[in-house]
C-alpha cells in the first residue's frame, strides 16, 4: 500500500522533538508502515528520523521562524493550535495538496494526526481514503479513525450523541482502536530503584502535577520533575529531557505519576515508564483503566490517601512483570501488525466492504 503521511508544521520529525506526542506518533508510524513493506511519503520539515520511501519538505526553518518567532520545546506547545486558517496551516497544507497531487495514485492513503488543521487534505482528495490515526483529540474530521483507547473513542461518539439524526448513523465498522507504539529500545529497564518518584510532561493543572507534589509532601518523598512550564516549588527540577535522559530518569524511579484529572484518550508517559518497568499511579478514568492492571502494573487512584498508599506501596510490584506487559501491548513489533491489519480491512471499501469475502 502507499501512504501520504503529513507531519505538523511546528515541529521536525526527530527524536529530538519526541516531547510532542504527535510528532512522536508521525515519526514511528513512519517506521512501522516502511517495516511491514509499504511505500511512504512523508511531507514533513527539512530535518527527519522517520523511515520513508520519499521526504517531501513543505516547511523549513525560515517558515518557522515567520510563523511561530523564537518559540522553543522549553516555551511548551501552547503557542500552536489546530485551526485550518492559521497561516502555519494554511501554508503547509497548500504545499502539501501541490505535492500529493503530483504522486497520488489511486487507493492511496492519507495518514493525518492534525485534527481540524489537517481536514483541507481531506477535502482535496476525495477520490482517496484519508485516515485519522492516533486520535487522541475531540476535532476529528475523517470518515476513518484510529483511536488510541476505547475510552476515548467512546467520549468522542457520545459526544455526538447530542446531533439531530445521529441514531441514524449505523455500525462505525471502520473506526478503530490501537495504543500509542513506542520503540523499546528507547526505554532501558533496570530492576534497581533510586530514592524519587518522577513527574514528567507538561507542567500544567490538567496534567495533576499538583497530585504529585501533594502526595510527596505528604510522605516525605523525593520527587523529580521534567517538561515544559513553569516547576512547582517543591521538588528537583532537572527541565526538558530528551529521550536518553528521559529513559534513565524513568527507568531509576520508584514510580512514575500520571494523574490526569482530564479523561486521558491514552497518556504516553504512563507506558513509557513501565516499558521502563517502572510502576505507575494514575488517576482511575480514560484509558489508564484499560491499561493499567490495578496492583499488578501500577495504582489507580481517586483520593489522596490512595496515592500515598500508591507510592508506599509501589517498590512491591514485579518490576520485569511490568517491562514484558507494556512491550506486548504498546511496542512498535507488536503494534505494526495491528495497523497493517487495518489498513487491510480498509482496502475492502473499494470491493464490497463488509461484505467483502
Amino acid at each position: 500500500m502507499r501512504f501520504h503521511v503529513a507531519a505538523l508544521p511546528h515541529t521536525l520529525t526527530t527524536k529530538y522533538y519526541c516531547s510532542c506526542p504527535f510528532t512522536h506518533k508521525v515519526r514511528k508510524f513512519c517506521d512501522m508502515m516502511m517495516s511491514m513493506g509499504h511505500e511512504v511519503y512523508l511531507y514533513a520539515g527539512e530535518e527527519n528520523e522517520a523511515a520513508c520511501s520519499e521526504l517531501i519538505t513543505v516547511h523549513t526553518a525560515a517558515d518557522r521562524l515567520r510563523w511561530f518567532g523564537e518559540r522553543t520545546l522549553e516555551d511548551g506547545f501552547d503557542w500552536f493550535g489546530w485551526d485550518p486558517t492559521e497561516p502555519y496551516w494554511v501554508d503547509s497544507n497548500r504545499r502539501i495538496i501541490a505535492e500529493i497531487s503530483e504522486r497520488k495514485q489511486p487507493r492511496d492513503v492519507i495518514c493525518v494526526i492534525g485534527g481540524s488543521g489537517n481536514s483541507p487534505l481531506a477535502e482535496a482528495f476525495p477520490d482517496l481514503q484519508t485516515v485519522e490515526f492516533g486520535v487522541g483529540y475531540s476535532g476529528v474530521f475523517a470518515r476513518h479513525r484510529v483511536f488510541e483507547s476505547y475510552a476515548w473513542m467512546h467520549a468522542v461518539h457520545g459526544a455526538c450523541s447530542g446531533r439531530p439524526g445521529i441514531m441514524s448513523e449505523r455500525g462505525r465498522f471502520y473506526d478503530a482502536v490501537i495504543p500509542n507504539y513506542y520503540d523499546v529500545g528507547d526505554f532501558p529497564f533496570s530492576a534497581e530503584k533510586d530514592d524519587y518518584f518522577l513527574f514528567i510532561g507538561r507542567l500544567v493543572e490538567a496534567k495533576g502535577i499538583q497530585i504529585a507534589v501533594d502526595t510527596c509532601k505528604r510522605l516525605g518523598a523525593n520527587l523529580v520533575v521534567a517538561g515544559a512550564g513553569t516547576p512547582p516549588s517543591f521538588g528537583e527540577y532537572v527541565g526538558v529531557v530528551d529521550v536518553r535522559r528521559r529513559g534513565e530518569l524513568m527507568s531509576r524511579a520508584r514510580g512514575v505519576f500520571v494523574p490526569s484529572l482530564y479523561l486521558e484518550p491514552f497518556g504516553s508517559v504512563h507506558a513509557e515508564a513501565m516499558l521502563c518497568g517502572t510502576p505507575v499511579i494514575t488517576t482511575d478514568w480514560g484509558a489508564f483503566c484499560e491499561t493499567v492492571r490495578h496492583g499488578v502494573h501500577g495504582y489507580r487512584c481517586r483520593t489522596l490517601r490512595e496515592f500515598c498508599d500508591a507510592a508506599e506501596a509501589a517498590g512491591d510490584l514485579d518490576h520485569r512483570a511490568i517491562r514484558d506487559y507494556a512491550i506486548s501491548r504498546f511496542s512498535t513489533e507488536v503494534i505494526a501488525p495491528q495497523y497493517d491489519s487495518y489498513f487491510r480491512r480498509l482496502e475492502t471499501l473499494w470491493e464490497d466492504g463488509f461484505y467483502t469475502w
